[in-house]
C-alpha cells in the first residue's frame, strides 16, 4: 500500500476541500432555479428588457457592462444596484460608473412584477444575470441557459472598485493579472474584452491618447491616424462635457466580432483593447476571434456562464431584496 506523507495529504485534502465546495456552489447555482416558486420570471424579465432596448437600443450594452461590473466587485451579488447613504458612496456612484452605467430603471421594472407575482421569491442579482443574457441575445449574440439562485448583498461600498474593476488603462500583462485574479485563463480575458464590442464611451476614458499618451504631450502612436483625427473631432482637447460619448466600436449595436477587427486595424479604443496585441498569445486570440466570429460568441456565452458564478451567495447568505436599491429593513 502506498503511504502519503502529511505534507502531500494536507495538500490533498485542500485540492479535495476545493473541488467539493466549487461543486456545492455550482450545484445550488442552477439553470430551472425558479421552475417551482416563479416560472415566469425569466419571460418577464425578457419582456421588460426587450420593451427597453426597442426604445434605445444603447441600453444592450448598458446591462451587460452591469452585470460584469457587478460581478467582479463583491461577486454576482446586486451591490451594483444598492444607492448611496448619507455614510457611505456605494458602487453605482464610483468614478467607474457614474454616469456612465445605467439601465438600472430596466431592472426595477422587472423587479416590481415580480414581487407582484412572485413575492419576495426571485433576487435582483438574478434579474441582473438575466437581463445581460437577454441584452446580449438582443444585440445578435448567442442565448444561453443562465444558472440561478444567486442572493442579494448587503453592501455596496465605490472604494472597492479600485482593484476588481480594469481601468481602459491596463496594459495586457495588468489585465491577465486581474482577471486570473477572479479565476480566468487569459484567453478568457480576451474572450470577455470583445463585449467592448456593444457600446459607447466617454472621451475621459480615452482622451489620454490623443493629447497627452503616457505625458508626453502627444497623440498615441499605435493609434490609426485616420481614427485618431476622427476621435480629436468627437473629443476636443479639454471637453468636459458629459453628454459627448463615442462608439466603442464601428458596430455598437451588434454583438459581433467588429471589436477584434477595429483592433486589428489599430482602431482600439482604449489602451486596454490595443494592448492585446503586444502579446503573441493575445495577438493571436485577437485574430483567431476576428476570423471566427461564430466560435467567438460561442466561447463568450460560456464565459459569460462562469463569470455569473463569482463569489456568489446561495442559500440562506444574503437576503431577496424587496427593492433592487435598498436593502431590507
Amino acid at each position: 500500500m502506498i503511504k502519503m506523507r502529511p505534507s502531500k495529504l494536507s495538500l490533498v485534502s485542500v485540492i479535495l476541500f476545493v473541488l467539493l465546495f466549487s461543486q456545492c456552489v455550482l450545484s445550488q447555482l442552477r439553470v430551472g432555479f425558479y421552475k417551482d416558486t416563479c416560472r415566469v420570471v425569466e419571460f418577464i424579465v425578457k419582456e421588460e428588457v426587450v420593451k427597453a432596448i426597442v426604445k434605445d437600443r444603447g441600453l444592450a450594452a448598458a446591462l451587460m457592462r452591469m452585470h460584469f461590473h457587478d460581478c467582479f466587485v463583491r461577486g454576482c451579488d446586486a451591490s451594483i444596484l444598492l444607492n448611496s447613504t448619507p455614510s457611505s458612496t456605494a458602487e453605482k456612484d464610483s468614478f467607474a460608473n457614474n454616469p456612465s452605467l445605467r439601465g438600472y430603471e430596466v431592472i426595477d421594472n422587472a423587479k416590481a412584477r415580480l414581487e407582484v407575482v412572485c413575492k419576495g421569491v426571485v433576487s435582483c442579482a438574478d434579474i441582473i444575470a438575466f437581463a445581460a443574457r437577454d441584452s446580449i441575445e438582443m444585440a445578435g449574440g448567442l442565448g444561453y441557459d443562465v444558472p440561478a439562485g444567486r442572493r442579494d448583498g448587503r453592501t455596496s461600498l465605490a472604494s472597492e472598485i479600485i482593484g476588481n474593476l480594469p481601468p481602459p488603462t491596463f496594459n495586457v500583462d495588468q489585465l491577465t493579472q486581474m482577471f486570473a485574479n477572479k479565476g480566468f485563463t487569459q484567453e478568457e480575458m480576451v474572450t470577455l474584452s470583445g463585449g467592448y464590442t456593444l457600446g459607447r464611451s466617454h472621451c475621459s476614458s480615452f482622451s489620454d491618447r490623443l493629447y497627452n499618451f503616457s505625458g508626453t504631450l502627444k497623440q498615441d502612436a499605435s493609434l490609426d491616424p485616420t481614427y485618431a483625427a476622427k476621435l480629436k473631432q468627437q473629443c476636443p482637447q479639454g471637453s468636459t462635457d458629459p453628454n459627448v460619448v463615442v462608439p466603442m466600436t464601428s458596430t455598437p449595436s451588434i454583438a459581433d466580432a467588429g471589436y477584434y477587427i477595429d483592433i486589428l486595424a489599430n482602431r482600439g479604443l482604449f489602451t486596454s483593447d490595443h494592448t492585446l496585441l503586444t502579446s503573441p498569445a493575445t495577438a493571436n486570440q485577437v485574430a483567431e476571434n476576428a476570423k471566427n466570429p461564430i466560435q467567438w460568441k460561442v466561447k463568450f456565452a460560456t464565459a459569460m456562464v462562469k463569470m455569473g458564478q463569482l463569489d456568489v451567495l446561495t442559500g440562506s447568505e444574503g437576503e431577496i431584496r424587496a427593492n433592487c436599491r435598498v436593502i431590507n429593513s
